[in-house]
């Protein structure tokens, strides 16, 4: 799970593994793999970047 904020600041959290793309188009946009998508704040490199810190926790049991 990561936390992300949509584009009126609202603070959201977001299952990574329905992931299925994330666009910069310029606004960062995500498509879960049941086709609902959100536009957050973050920018697509934020997005990737705690997507990578949330499963070195899920793998290495760090909480």
């Amino acid at each position: 799970m990561i936390t992300l904020h949509k584009m009126n600041g609202e603070e959201f959290i977001l299952n990574a593994n329905h992931i299925e793309t994330i666009e910069s188009r310029p606004d960062t946009t995500i498509t879960l793999t049941n086709e609902k998508k959100y536009l957050v704040k973050e920018s697509k490199d934020e997005v990737v970047s705690r997507i990578y810190e949330y499963y070195h926790k899920v793998l290495t049991g760090f909480k």
